[in-house]
């Protein structure tokens, strides 16, 4: 983003500071979350939907010298991997404030923070114009976090000049008795999180309203990948 700082004496990766981290989002994804997501990465690498992410991309889409965009990237790991595999650089938007020193530690000791951007507060559905168009726009486990995936969608689907991927989990009785259980739980202990089962077939619709055809979907049973190109 033009008006993005560039990295401090910290060592940390350029930043754009929004309006901050959201209440909503920081209770549930916080600093533990976070190393918890940093941990589980630097032992094992990256999870099958997001192996699989990297191989549409890399394999059927080509990112040498892409720029990508990701949504919610938490600590960054697909980023790392993209970057690894060819990108030219990263955006990273995020609603919660608790990821920044591990995915800055993360870049850091992967040697590529110079060329990552982390930006906090800024709601894409809300701010569609807040940043830049990018070659790759990237969505993993972040619809489901969202009350209207429609609106989320169609902003993200707009800064895609090439592609858009995106994850969401199956439409079944068990993820909706999961998001359900989840909500009650939420609502309990006085938590305004909440998490959503978006159709499928609705949220394909939405990315080929603005020009992209979804031409990989893969399924298992916790995650569905969708890739679109234009």
């Amino acid at each position: 983003m033009d008006d993005c700082c560039s990295a401090g004496d910290d060592g940390r990766a350029h930043r754009e500071t929004g309006a901050g981290g959201n209440e909503r989002y920081d209770a549930v994804f916080d600093e533990r979350f976070a190393h918890r997501v940093a941990r589980q990465y630097t032992k094992r690498g990256l999870t099958l939907p997001e192996q699989r992410i990297v191989d549409y991309l890399v394999d059927e889409v080509g990112i040498d010298g892409a720029r990508i965009l990701e949504i919610g990237g938490g600590v960054g790991e697909l980023q790392l991997a993209l970057l690894e595999r060819g990108a030219s650089s990263t955006v990273n938007l995020e609603l919660s404030a608790a990821y920044e020193e591990t995915a800055n530690r993360l870049a850091s000791e992967a040697g590529v923070i110079d060329r990552m951007t982390r930006t906090v507060g800024v709601d894409l559905a809300e701010r569609p114009n807040a940043v830049g168009s990018a070659d790759i726009v990237v969505l993993h486990r972040v619809v489901c976090c969202y009350p209207d995936a429609e609106r989320l969608l169609s902003a993200a689907a707009d800064r895609a000049t090439s592609a858009l991927v995106f994850s969401h989990p199956p439409r079944n009785l068990i993820s909706r008795t999961g998001a359900a259980s989840v909500n009650l739980m939420m609502w309990l202990v006085g938590r305004s999180y909440r998490g959503f089962v978006h159709s499928p077939e609705a949220m394909v619709s939405v990315v080929a309203a603005h020009g992209l055809q979804a031409d990989y979907r893969r399924h298992d049973r916790a995650w569905c990948i969708v890739g679109a190109r234009r």
